[in-house]
């Protein structure tokens, strides 16, 4: 097989025909409103509402300011049990406040918290659980919340992989107290950068909009120590438009994602995750190599198909905790399963307009071996 001329990355932004997104442009214009709370957001927030099946949307200018006011709003205090297994923003969103992150390991299955290892992490200075739907794969949800009702403790989803994503039918933003979700450009749906919470408990919405917006309350009056957190109007814009595309782009992933599982799952030391819900977005395509197996490691495998224009990304590699900034504080933490997927994961090149001649000179890449 010959280089690829052109550079095939893990992920491509979405982007909608220019001249849908150009008539909200002559909106905006037309209004010179460009943020704090405008039209546009309002709008998308009411759509969002109802096409993720929730009761509340607060909408954000990225994931991770979300998530740190929904840490800031139910004001957590000691420890957060985690997952280590995810993008350093869930652990900076939980030390930046002051709390400490205690880590739990991960499960083989599917790569998201191991609800059986919780319980035995908590003690009395345990606020709040801080799971991650990890590459939209949802959490055990209903053992979580037995887990957090027995011992009193809050529990965020980070669920920014799982736009759109259900648990037996019931839309992934109605578990646990909040759940964060991330559309930066990478992500299934994207506002070009942005973010929401969402949840059920109205009395939260107050809290939010307090926490996002410097805890301004008036013109004259700043009640709580918060941060500028807005979505504006040319991200609502780009959501607005996307959000017309987003079940086709999640279609065309499930056909990339077929041809992959199809391939891939025939090779020995490869392993793919071949699990199948109603809701399931497709939102990335994680292997995982074991090199007794298939003769090379994660990273000869990453090399290789570097060497045909081709770039995997090791996600999540280090885990958080093995990161610099943490490493010292947690190098002596038991994770095993956690750091044997972090040690040979690669999740390939998908994306809605990724050309099926394209993954499969991937499979065929990865079946040279």
């Amino acid at each position: 097989m010959e280089k690829l001329k052109q550079p095939t990355y893990v992920t491509r932004a979405f982007l909608p025909p220019i001249e849908e997104y150009e008539k909200y442009l002559h909106t905006i214009w037309e209004k010179h409103w460009l943020t704090n709370n405008g039209e546009l957001h309002k709008n998308l927030e009411k759509a969002l509402t109802n096409y993720l099946g929730v009761k509340n949307v607060t909408l954000f200018v990225n994931g991770h300011s979300a998530l740190d006011v929904a840490i800031k709003a139910l004001k957590l205090k000691g420890e957060v049990i985690t997952t280590p297994y995810t993008f350093v923003s869930t652990t900076h969103a939980i030390v930046t406040n002051n709390l400490k992150p205690v880590f739990c390991d991960i499960k083989m299955s599917d790569y998201t918290i191991d609800e059986e290892q919780i319980e035995k992490l908590i003690t009395p200075k345990t606020s709040a659980i801080i799971a991650v739907h990890v590459y939209g794969y949802p959490c055990n949800v209903d053992q979580i919340a037995k887990i957090a009702d027995k011992y009193n403790l809050k529990v965020i989803y980070d669920a920014a992989h799982a736009f759109g994503v259900n648990v037996n039918g019931v839309p992934i933003g109605n578990f646990g107290d909040v759940s964060m979700m991330s559309f930066h450009a990478t992500k299934v749906f994207n506002t070009i950068e942005g973010g929401a919470l969402l949840y059920k408990n109205d009395i939260y919405k107050r809290e939010f909009e307090l926490y996002k917006n410097f805890g301004i309350t008036g013109q004259e009056t700043v009640e709580a120590v918060g941060e500028n957190a807005k979505m504006n109007e040319f991200q609502a814009a780009m959501g607005l438009v996307n959000l017309n595309y987003v079940d086709k782009e999640i279609e065309k992933r499930k056909k990339i994602t077929d041809i992959y599982v199809d391939k891939l799952k025939k090779i020995s030391g490869i392993k793919v995750i071949d699990i199948k819900f109603e809701g399931h977005n497709y939102a990335y395509f994680p292997i995982l190599v074991d090199e007794t197996k298939y003769g090379k490691t994660r990273n000869n495998l990453f090399e290789q198909l570097k060497q045909y224009n081709i770039f995997a990304r090791k996600y999540f590699y280090p885990l958080t905790c093995d990161s610099q900034c943490f490493l010292e504080q947690y190098k002596n933490v038991l994770l095993p399963v956690a750091r044997y997927v972090s040690d040979r994961i690669l999740t390939l090149p998908i994306y809605g307009d990724l050309s099926e001649d394209i993954v499969l000179n991937i499979c065929e890449i990865i079946e040279q071996n």
